[in-house]
């Protein structure tokens, strides 16, 4: 077969994953597949290299991943940090007092560890679902050094009601919804868009010859930089109007039918 990219970036969660959050064969063959007919594959997601480079390795592959939005680019061998972009302290205090006074989870993440100061059965659920072991830390105690994300978690309404209240805010950081339960803050020069673009001239690729597929608004600026960008059919309407195709959800196997459909050229 004849590949048409050189690098498929994905993403993770409502993407790679189905609603349970499991790899399912059909997706695992198709990546692997790509794989093995030398397209790059890079996993970028909101998610922290602890718990997203175990699902690279659960394909079979070892390789770069676009972590918290990208925020940290990290080779999974060796768990090296290729290029991070950190907060200013500053910049997040009044996030963190918002929080604390809204009894708003929130954790603090740097590229490999994420801290919280308190937990909600909510919150310890949601660690334990994706695998993530949180360091405790005091109140008092100076913030960790080289914080590359503030994550804020709670239901849906409770998101929409905080998101709408920060929008209103200036602020130079910037606020993006990773999902309908958190709300994530960074530098205003993240995005996962940033991260793949910095990636492709770090490997000589251009972006005709790059594929990405996502499902959400964290994932916006890595389909409109790819040569082909590709919305799951489980995407609000505004991913999808971002996207150059549109694929099925997350629970038919969506990544396996865009790479089938895409990755090759016809007849190959």
């Amino acid at each position: 077969m004849n590949r048409k990219f050189d690098l498929i970036a994905i993403d993770v969660d409502g993407t790679l994953l189905n609603d349970r959050h499991r790899l399912t064969p059909a997706v695992r063959e198709a990546v692997r597949e790509a794989a093995a007919q030398g397209a790059e594959i890079v996993l970028a997601t909101g998610r922290g290299p602890s718990n997203s480079i175990p699902l690279l390795e659960e394909i079979g592959l070892a390789g770069t991943l676009i972590t918290h939005n990208g925020a940290a680019t990290v080779e999974s061998e060796g768990r090296k940090v290729l290029h991070s972009c950190s907060i200013p302290p500053e910049t997040i205090e009044r996030y963190i007092a918002y929080c604390r006074e809204n009894g708003v989870h929130f954790d603090l993440n740097t590229a490999f560890d994420l801290y919280i100061e308190s937990i909600t059965p909510e919150a310890e659920e949601m660690y334990v679902h994706y695998r993530i072991e949180p360091i405790r830390r005091q109140p008092e105690e100076p913030l960790p050094p080289h914080l590359v994300k503030f994550t804020a978690f709670g239901s849906k309404e409770q998101m929409d009601r905080v998101q709408r209240e920060w929008e209103a805010w200036e602020s130079p950081l910037r606020r993006i919804r990773s999902g309908d339960l958190f709300i994530d803050v960074q530098q205003s020069d993240v995005s996962k868009g940033k991260a793949l673009e910095r990636l492709a001239s770090l490997r000589g690729i251009d972006r005709s010859r790059i594929m990405a597929v996502g499902n959400y608004y964290n994932d916006i600026d890595m389909l409109r930089f790819a040569g082909l960008g590709i919305a799951m059919g489980n995407s609000p309407d505004e991913v999808k109007r971002a996207a150059d195709a549109v694929t099925l959800s997350n629970e038919e196997d969506g990544v396996a039918h865009a790479i089938r459909r895409y990755a090759f050229e016809p007849g190959s």
